[in-house]
């Protein structure tokens, strides 16, 4: 396909998106636009002077195609030089005005491809479609280029599936257009459960493959010309040039190697720790290249192996010579199977010719026979006649004597069914009154069936109601037994937590008990340092007394062994519950439950004691 076939499939999508009234006419404004866009895209030197003079405005109404095509042919197409403008923008441009018409995406955001991903399938679409207007793409192609998306995508795809598909679809040309094979790839029926991300990556590898002509892509290891070192590379192989980028985005490119019939591609032994390893002879540089793996390196040389035969037999693009290919195929499969129809056409013709001379042959043969049946048929006919009526004269003859004693031995039969026929009657009117009889019976026995009826149905509702009282009855000791059990339940629970706080206290008055012994010991102990105490202290305040009221002339000595200081017994007595009660916290914590029920235990066995609080310091405090 040639460049001007290529331009010319895109600009007739933009005239017939111009065409809104679908009459095969676009008006001049709109031709003028669309000229001035194409001069733009196909950077062409503007011809303003041209342009007027073709579209003026006193030509008769809107311009056909027809009537475009030579002024699109004169300054347009034949001043487009290839390479000389970038063609995805040209598409674009084309695409653009033929979406906004007629691509449909589906409003709800379900579509399986985005925009740009469409404007990709109607470049492989124009790409793939026949030389013929309006632009089909054959179902061969349809299902070529289904593949390669799937085979992008490790999916395999259903060719029944597909073939369905195409049956279902009316068809007046022999192929899709591109507004049903974009309708067909958004249905989603070949993509089913992928991502529209996985789909999108697809579509963008075929698009480079066929559009852009990339053979392979992927990252290699470059040795260095100069410095000798290793670099990791994009490398993209197109027929003509292998180039290497920093990324794969392509935005840094670090070179390229042009490729001719004269180069060629060899495979190379591992070293300097590099391993699959291969190099590109050219006429100028050897370049050596190491890939990830063995496969790798065998679809990279196969791949540049071929981009070299291309050169070699001066085609400039792999996609466009294996559509070639499968057009001739087409071609000639479609005369093959043309031929082989007119060969069948003319073997059924033949074969009909023959089959009729021998129909007219049977149908001759045929008469013959009958004329000689008709012969046969009249002779056996006459003969038949005359046996037949000997026959029935005969049968006539015996037919009316058994007629007559027939009738006589039906008059006989007559005579006796009359008699049993009278018999009959006096029966049916023996049976009628009994009849009678059993249906005044049946009356009555229906109405007393009737009374019984209506008793049966009050007892059934009285019985019913009683029903309904004794459901209600169990339902409502149902819900008593239930509220019982979840009382029996909590006063279980009760029950176990008083156990549980029996058994605690049993525990504690133990510790009571312990406790109490040894605060009777640690009390034993006390009222023994107390004696000790009263003793050293009745020493005191007898030496005291003394020193108080010093004896005077004339006055008598009291007698103070026995009683001592009248006002220290109080302060011993209320030094001693301190005492105690101090005992009582420091052994128990601060628990004032248990306190109280060791108090009221202490009080109870021993309550006439008075333990002394702090017997040393009573001990000590007149010492100093």
């Amino acid at each position: 396909m040639d460049l001007r076939a290529e331009l010319l499939k895109s600009i007739w999508y933009a005239f017939t998106a111009l065409d809104v009234e679908k009459s095969g006419k676009v008006s001049k404004s709109q031709l003028k636009v669309l000229s001035h866009n194409l001069y733009t895209v196909l950077c062409i030197p503007h011809d303003p002077v041209a342009l007027e003079e073709h579209f003026r405005d006193d030509d008769d109404g809107p311009v056909s195609s027809q009537g475009y095509m030579p002024y699109l042919n004169k300054y347009i197409l034949d001043k487009v030089v290839e390479g000389a403008f970038v063609k995805e923008n040209f598409d674009e441009l084309c695409w653009t005005l033929t979406a906004k018409k007629n691509y449909k995406p589906d409003r709800n955001g379900n579509s399986v491809v985005s925009h740009q991903d469409a404007f990709k399938l109607w470049c492989l679409f124009n790409f793939l479609s026949e030389d013929k207007y309006p632009l089909v793409m054959v179902p061969d192609e349809v299902e070529y280029l289904l593949k390669k998306i799937c085979t992008a995508m490790n999916v395999e795809l259903s060719s029944c599936e597909l073939d369905d598909y195409l049956c279902q679809e009316p068809q007046g040309q022999s192929g899709l257009t591109v507004w049903q094979f974009l309708d067909m790839v958004n249905s989603g029926r070949f993509l089913r459960g992928i991502e529209q991300e996985a789909v999108s990556m697809a579509i963008e590898e075929v698009y480079q493959e066929v559009i852009e002509d990339v053979l392979k892509q992927g990252y290699l290891w470059k040795k260095g010309h100069l410095r000798r070192n290793w670099s990791e590379r994009w490398f993209t192989l197109k027929p003509s040039v292998l180039s290497y980028y920093m990324s794969e985005e392509r935005k840094e490119k670090k070179g390229s190697i042009t490729l001719d019939k004269h180069c060629c591609v060899e495979v190379l032994p591992d070293r300097d720790g590099k391993r699959c390893m291969f190099c590109v002879k050219t006429p100028s540089r050897t370049y050596e290249m190491s890939a990830s793996d063995t496969r790798q390196r065998q679809e990279w040389t196969l791949a540049i192996q071929t981009a070299i035969r291309l050169q070699a037999e001066g085609k400039k693009s792999l996609h466009k010579d294996l559509k070639q290919k499968r057009r001739e195929q087409r071609e000639q499969r479609e005369q093959r199977k043309a031929a082989k129809e007119e060969e069948t056409q003319r073997l059924k013709q033949l074969q009909e010719e023959k089959e009729r001379k021998l129909q007219e042959l049977e149908l001759l043969k045929e008469a013959q026979r009958q004329a000689e049946m008709l012969l046969q048929e009249e002779e056996q006919r006459r003969r038949q006649q005359h046996e037949e009526m000997q026959r029935t004269l005969e049968i006539q003859l015996r037919e009316a004597e058994q007629a007559r004693a027939s009738m006589q031995a039906e008059m006989v039969l007559k005579e006796a069914e009359a008699e049993r026929q009278r018999k009959r009657i006096l029966e049916l009117e023996d049976m009628q009154e009994r009849l009678q009889e059993a249906l005044q019976q049946e009356v009555k026995a229906r109405q007393d069936e009737e009374s019984v009826r209506y008793a049966q149905a009050r007892l059934l509702a009285e019985e019913e109601e009683k029903l309904k009282q004794l459901m209600k009855l169990k339902e409502e000791q149902e819900e008593y037994i239930i509220k019982t059990q979840r009382e029996k339940q909590v006063l279980k629970q009760e029950m176990e937590n008083k156990n549980k706080c029996l058994e605690e206290a049993q525990k504690q008055l133990e510790e009571v008990r312990l406790n109490r012994q040894r605060v009777d010991q640690d009390f034993m102990a006390a009222q023994r340092k107390l004696r000790q105490a009263s003793t050293n202290v009745k020493h005191w305040n007898v030496q005291m007394n003394r020193l108080m009221h010093p004896i005077g002339p004339g006055d008598k000595r009291t007698n103070v062994s026995g009683g001592g200081f009248a006002g220290y017994q109080p302060l011993l007595s209320q030094r001693d519950s301190s005492f105690k009660l101090k005992q009582k916290v420091e052994d128990k914590g601060s628990d004032p439950t248990k306190d109280i029920s060791k108090e009221s235990v202490s009080n109870g066995g021993n309550s006439s004691m008075l333990p002394s609080p702090d017997v040393d310091t009573m001990a000590t405090e007149p010492s100093n």
